[in-house]
């Protein structure tokens, strides 16, 4: 999970999470209002036909129901029932509703005073009147249809504006995350682009900025400007140190040619073994100062290579080294021309595909090498294979590290940096190399 979505999901999960728990407790704290605020009116209506019935002379009962019927009990489908201490109905209001009573009911109000309690839709309160002369029992029943259809239409506000401004929260939220970290996407963008051929790489930040991310970006900066001089003197040291050496050793292969015909036949084989061992050595140098020049030699001009022509002039010279190199070469005759013609330097795309000649020579069992070219779609695939023992997993992992050599090369000549070479010039071109292991057979295929 990247970490714009990890934020997002985050904050969104946290503002549902409490926007939810607040219109939840909304809802209740209403819902406890309403039941405290309708038990007030419920307990103003009793104690007010106590008083009447008890205090107004002029009011009698019939007066009464008169006055009930006609008023707030219409609002509340209520239902007032009035008893004396002898726990005799001395008053009951003028509709069909009922209530349910009990005797326990009457001494619970004698002992408590009051209660409040739920009997289906309707709410009862109950109250005990203590006066001078005569103590009274109320109990008032009533639904509070105007009060539970607040309630309900509250909960439902809350319920669609909780969807809604979730929803909304939601989006706004991914849209401000994947804004505030759009930068990150390019760090990404540029870092991935970093390689050993392109170290000039920088990200963009904003210069007087304390943003952390700005303050990451110029620290990345300056690590890789430090990387990219500490690679530049350590290419030129290489490549100095090369050219140096390549000196010493041409002057030593003229004096070991002057000192052969001097010396008698067990000499002139010593100084034959001594010039094939300057020859590797020669080839070292000269691959080391190749891989430290590899960069300039890439970028210095963007010349044009034919494919099969680099083919070509690589097995001729493979073939001045190793003249039983025996090469069975597969062009396919409907590839399309253009698609042979490479924005590669020609002399570096003939340096590796030498190479792997080399390998297919020196590792196979046949001195065969096995060439095709080939149309995949929108690129040309050149494979290049060998029958021989192949490679196991691990030597598979480690092929393109320089002076890396596989089991099967214990007898071979060679420093190991004909595979790197050939991934650091493709590399530079940003081709591709792979290898197939086969039955007893050895395959490398680079995509152009």
């Amino acid at each position: 999970m990247t970490l714009k979505l990890r934020l997002a999901l985050s904050i969104s999960i946290l503002f549902t999470l409490l926007y939810g728990a607040t219109s939840a407790l909304v809802v209740l704290l209403y819902s406890d209002f309403r039941k405290q605020e309708f038990r007030e009116r419920l307990e103003e209506k009793a104690l007010t036909t106590i008083r009447l019935l008890l205090e107004v002379k002029e009011v009698d009962k019939q007066m009464l129901k008169i006055i009930d019927q006609n008023s707030i009990n219409k609002l509340y489908d209520e239902k007032t029932l009035v008893f004396n201490n002898r726990h005799e109905l001395i008053y009951s209001s003028l509709d069909d509703t009922k209530i349910k009573w009990t005797e326990n009911d009457l001494n619970y109000l004698q002992r408590h005073k009051t209660f409040f309690k739920r009997d289906g839709g309707n709410e009862i309160y109950g109250v005990f009147y203590d006066s001078n002369s005569q103590d009274f029992y109320a109990l008032i029943s009533a639904n509070d249809n105007y009060g539970k259809r607040k309630l309900e239409f509250l909960t439902y506000l809350l319920a669609g504006s909780y969807i809604v401004f979730t929803g909304l929260a939601w989006l706004l939220t991914f849209w401000l995350v994947k804004k505030q970290v759009r930068v990150l996407d390019s760090f990404h963008k540029n870092i991935s682009s970093i390689n050993e051929h392109n170290l000039e790489t920088r990200l963009e930040v904003r210069e007087n900025s304390d943003n952390e991310i700005d303050l990451i970006g110029k620290e990345f900066n300056f690590m890789m400007r430090r990387i990219q001089k500490a690679y530049q003197q350590q290419k030129e040291f290489t490549a100095q140190a090369s050219h140096e050496l390549r000196t010493p050793i041409a002057r030593m292969t003229v004096q070991l040619e002057n000192l052969k015909s001097k010396t008698d036949e067990a000499g002139q084989q010593q100084i034959a073994q001594i010039n094939r061992n300057l020859f590797a050595l020669k080839e070292l140098i000269d691959s080391l100062l190749l891989l430290a020049r590899l960069e300039s030699l890439s970028n210095r001009k963007q010349e044009h290579a034919r494919i099969d022509e680099a083919v070509f002039n690589s097995m001729d010279k493979v073939h001045q080294q190793y003249p039983d190199l025996k090469v069975s070469l597969d062009v396919d005759a409907a590839i399309d021309s253009n698609l042979l013609s490479l924005p590669v330097n020609q002399a570096l795309l003939e340096i590796a595909i030498g190479n792997l000649l080399k390998n297919a020579y020196l590792y196979s069992e046949d001195r065969q090498a096995l060439i095709s070219i080939r149309e995949a779609g929108t690129h040309i695939e050149l494979s290049i294979a060998n029958t021989g023992a192949t490679l196991t997993e691990e030597e598979q992992h480690r092929m393109f590290q320089p002076f890396m050599r596989g089991a099967n090369a214990s007898e071979k000549q060679g420093f190991g940096l004909g595979l790197r070479m050939v991934q650091r010039i493709l590399g530079a071109y940003h081709y591709e190399i792979r290898y197939i292991a086969g039955a007893q057979k050895n395959e490398f295929v680079i995509t152009f």
